[in-house]
């Protein structure tokens, strides 16, 4: 069986992938490794010596191996790494320790054994402005626009890496805004459309051209005159981003909330930066770097590669005169929460993060054995978030023994505390609405509670309910901690962070001390 599997590996080593590739240049550099995720997997156990993996709790809750949603059995390793005591044993007494002697332990272990490292010779990213116009965002006057951050890969022309950003910014604005950068697609609000004379002429010559293609459409169109290939976009409601008279009450829009408050915000897409699966890792930025190879164990995994994008997206945004880059918040939901987490946690120039149903590997704690668990990260479904070293702490057999979740060096609260003392605000929701119980709530809330100390240390507000992570209880649903930098709060809707947007801006706006400059006049 091993030897099929080497065998099917050196296959899919052969395979060469040249997609915008100097005509010639194939045989310069090593060929694209085209692995499947199991593929991949396989080779990073191989690379570690691991022989089995523990099983990841099922969501079945019928299936023999479910998850654990007993509180009584949660707690198997109840002591979490020390966040203000060094390796050697010194307690942390004054912010200077802090920032020179155990915050790099806690970086280097997170790097190492965790997240892994970022490469020193990752390329630079040139940023273009593909399209900027000025738009209606509800009845908002934005300017938007839509850019492509192309990763050099003069070094190895094999692969292609491109980042997908909007940015938009209200029009009005007296000064330079605070932005929101969020992780998903990137697409322009409301594309600025031509007028109807110009639709007319754009639809009369699509039918002479469909027509011409196909003469039977001839009829079609007689039967239906007033159709049009090209339709017109409706035109933006009277009553702006908010409802009409009679609709039921919802929140606008997170990005409405945003721009009516005097924010901007940033779209930026994790998948034209690192593929989110485990044959994704010889492409995209990581593979680039690795000139399309397998990674190493202490390689960086996807979590940590989309957070490398968000902060080459801030090198755009320092550069852009709408935005006050001193205050750009970054936000994320699920494995985006994850990510925006670890965005944060290691580039300090981010003012803020809104940090969104994390789950493990984000703010809930490894050690906790309840819903996700470390096993969950080290199968071949989700292991690409982490770096390769991971995998040993999913072990059950190999040359370094059996590893549990307890032997990880770090934990949660101290990626939290990395973000100490800039606002951190930790969201979620319920599980009767889709957030589920899998997340972890109560040990999120753990695990937020324990990072105060560190936010304390730095002369910052902690949720002021004292540090013992052993005895928190999370507060009820919708019950608001947010008079500190380090906030907490649980809404009542489901796998989202938009019911919290309305309590996140104006916590925000007293943080970073933001007015809204925006006039109201288009």
């Amino acid at each position: 069986m091993k030897k099929v599997l080497v065998l099917s590996l050196a296959l899919a080593a052969s395979t060469v992938m040249a997609q915008n590739a100097p005509s010639g240049s194939a045989g310069k550099y090593p060929p694209v490794i085209n692995f499947t995720t199991e593929q991949d997997h396989q080779n990073m156990m191989q690379q570690l010596g691991i022989k089995a993996l523990r099983p990841g709790p099922g969501g079945d809750e019928k299936a023999p191996n479910h998850a654990n949603y007993d509180e009584s059995k949660a707690n198997p390793y109840p002591n979490y790494p020390e966040l203000l005591t060094m390796k050697n044993g010194k307690k942390v007494t004054s912010a200077d320790m802090w920032w020179k002697q155990r915050r790099p332990e806690i970086i280097e272990d997170f790097e190492k054994e965790v997240l892994g490292r970022v490469p020193k010779n990752v390329p630079k990213v040139t940023w273009k402005v593909a399209i900027s116009e000025k738009e209606m965002v509800g009845r908002i006057p934005v300017v938007a626009k839509q850019l492509i951050g192309h990763v050099d890969n003069t070094a190895y022309p094999l692969l292609d890496v491109n980042i997908n950003m909007t940015v938009v910014t209200p029009a009005n604005a007296k000064a330079p805004v605070p932005v929101l950068m969020m992780f998903g697609r990137s697409a322009l609000p409301a594309p600025v459309q031509p007028p109807k004379e110009s639709l007319d002429k754009i639809n009369a010559a699509l039918k002479d051209l469909l027509i011409k293609s196909d003469p039977s459409l001839q009829a079609l169109f007689d039967q239906y005159p007033a159709y049009n290939p090209v339709v017109a976009n409706p035109a933006p409601s009277p009553f702006g981003p908010f409802p009409a008279p009679g609709a039921q009450p919802s929140d606008p829009p997170t990005t409405q909330q945003l721009l009516a408050a005097g924010w901007g915000y940033v779209l930026i897409e994790p998948a034209s930066i690192q593929a989110d699966n485990g044959a994704g890792l010889t492409k995209g930025i990581i593979g680039l770097v690795n000139k399309g190879q397998p990674r190493k164990p202490e390689d960086w995994g996807a979590l940590r590669a989309w957070a490398w994008g968000a902060s080459r997206g801030l090198d755009y945004l320092e550069t852009d005169p709408a935005v006050d880059a001193k205050k750009v918040g970054i936000e994320g939901v699920s494995r985006y929460g994850k990510a925006a987490l670890v965005t944060q946690a290691f580039d300090q120039r981010f003012a803020l993060g809104l940090i969104g149903s994390s789950g493990e590997g984000g703010a809930k704690p490894h050690r906790r054995n309840f819903g996700e668990a470390v096993e969950s990260l080290t199968g071949s479904g989700e292991y690409h978030w982490m770096a390769g070293n991971f995998l040993k702490y999913g072990t059950s057999e190999g040359k370094l023994g059996a590893k549990t979740a307890n032997d990880i060096p770090v934990d949660a609260h101290q990626l939290i505390a990395l973000c100490a003392p800039r606002p951190t605000f930790i969201s979620y929701g319920i599980p009767e609405q889709g957030d589920a119980k899998w997340l972890d709530q109560q040990g999120s809330y753990m695990a937020t509670v324990a990072a105060g100390t560190v936010f304390k240390l730095l002369g910052a507000r902690d949720l002021g309910v004292g540090n013992d992570y052993k005895t928190a209880k999370m507060p009820g649903v919708n019950v608001s901690q947010l008079d500190g930098e380090l906030a907490w709060r649980q809404h009542d809707g489901g796998h989202t962070d938009a019911p919290n947007i309305k309590y996140f801006i104006p916590w925000a706006n007293k943080m970073i001390k933001h007015t809204n400059s925006v006039s109201a006049s288009r």
